[in-house]
């Protein structure tokens, strides 16, 4: 299944440390966080694609120094951005294939040499798909059945850590407070319905309250611009340039917008008798937004109140 890749932002967002230290602080397990010297962070980013797997990813790669048992080690964090309508069960071979690759290109530029040593990498799967993530975490899970114990000390293993956007409550990610816990609630929040703007308005909150608020308003807003655009929004994003300065003219577009989702039947809480006119026009509306757009089949379904199979099917129907 070839790798759906549309620009979300997030890899523009994942260039800025605050923001690395965020996801870690927020959303990785406390004890590795606890030990990570934020102010240590650098960049070492670059696609490292391969002929196994000729895709493209948003991917970003960070170093960090830990603090174990007294002792000092810099520790790289690999973050692949997984955008797709549905879980990728391949998911496991590619980390593999991708860190045996970011390994030799540690060699490759004479970061470390194989007589030295390779430095320990936490991969991390991000995933903001509608359905929840149900692929294995460990490529060592892959290989059925079991092998016996004699051989099992010659198998791969390979656990990455996953941080589903989807597993989070309104309330939790409020409670973290941070602009990125504000981008996954946007992320989480149905386009058809108020809670979109809700979210909006929350994160402009944590924004003012930003000692570099201009900065991470102008990141942000550009985020929001992107992931308007990939949900079809019918609103004129040219004239948003500043989420905290624009955020009435962006009220009312959204406004607007939920209003003529509404017209148009792809609200919940329709008549009874109207559920077969809506279906259809949501089915017509999903199709125009395969054929016309770049969206996959978790953005259409939040846009049209579809299921991600149904999606998913018509999609299949279009291209035979």
């Amino acid at each position: 299944m070839p790798h759906n890749h549309h620009d979300t932002g997030y890899k523009e967002l994942f260039s800025h440390p605050e923001f690395v230290q965020q996801l870690m602080e927020g959303f990785a397990p406390a004890e590795i966080a606890r030990m990570m010297d934020f102010t240590t962070l650098k960049n070492h980013s670059g696609n490292y694609i391969t002929p196994l797997f000729e895709e493209k990813f948003e991917d970003v790669v960070w170093s960090v120094e830990v603090t174990w048992q007294g002792l000092k080690q810099r520790v790289f964090l690999y973050l692949l951005m997984e955008f797709q309508s549905a879980t990728d069960h391949r998911m496991p071979i590619r980390l593999l294939h991708y860190l045996a690759c970011f390994y030799d290109h540690l060699i490759k530029t004479g970061v470390t040499t194989a007589a030295k040593g390779l430095p320990p990498v936490l991969p991390i799967v991000l995933y903001n798909g509608s359905a929840n993530w149900t692929a294995r975490q460990d490529i060592y899970e892959l290989i059925t059945p079991e092998p016996p114990a004699f051989l099992q000390l010659y198998q791969p293993r390979l656990r990455y850590y996953l941080i589903d956007e989807s597993r989070y409550t309104d309330a939790e990610l409020e409670a973290k407070g941070t602009p990125l816990s504000g981008l996954f609630g946007i992320e989480n929040a149905r386009p058809s319905q108020q809670g979109l703007q809700r979210a909006v308005n929350r994160i402009v909150a944590i924004i003012k309250a930003d000692p570099n608020k201009a900065r991470i308003d102008a990141l942000i807003t550009r985020w929001l611009k992107r992931h308007l655009q990939r949900l079809g929004a019918r609103i004129d994003l040219n004239e948003l340039n500043s989420l905290v300065e624009d955020n009435d003219m962006l009220a009312e577009n959204l406004e607007n917008w939920r209003e003529q989702l509404l017209r148009e039947g792809r609200e919940e809480g329709r008549e009874e008798g109207r559920e077969k006119g809506r279906v259809e026009n949501s089915r017509d509306t999903a199709r125009n937004l395969i054929a016309l757009t770049e969206m996959d089949n978790a953005m259409i379904a939040k846009v049209t109140g579809l299921s991600v199979e149904e999606v998913s099917r018509l999609r299949g129907d279009m291209q035979h």
